[in-house]
């Protein structure tokens, strides 16, 4: 099982990937809308993933206390 220090850094991982994506998104959707659309859904998994793992370090530090 990972440590919560192991968990944050793939939290910030995903968060740093997701912004990457989104800045990708905007600048690409005029000019590649299917592209554009793409990069929104793994955004959208990533963030989805995001909120899963931030659950599970509130969890494993309520747990710790």
């Amino acid at each position: 099982m990972p440590s919560i220090a192991q968990m944050n850094g793939s939290l910030y991982l995903h968060n740093f990937y997701i912004e990457k994506l989104r800045a990708n998104q905007e600048r690409l959707f005029a000019s590649d809308p299917e592209l554009a659309m793409l990069l929104d859904n793994v955004a959208a998994i990533l963030s989805e993933h995001a909120a899963e793992l931030a659950e599970d370090i509130a969890d494993r530090e309520d747990d710790d206390k």
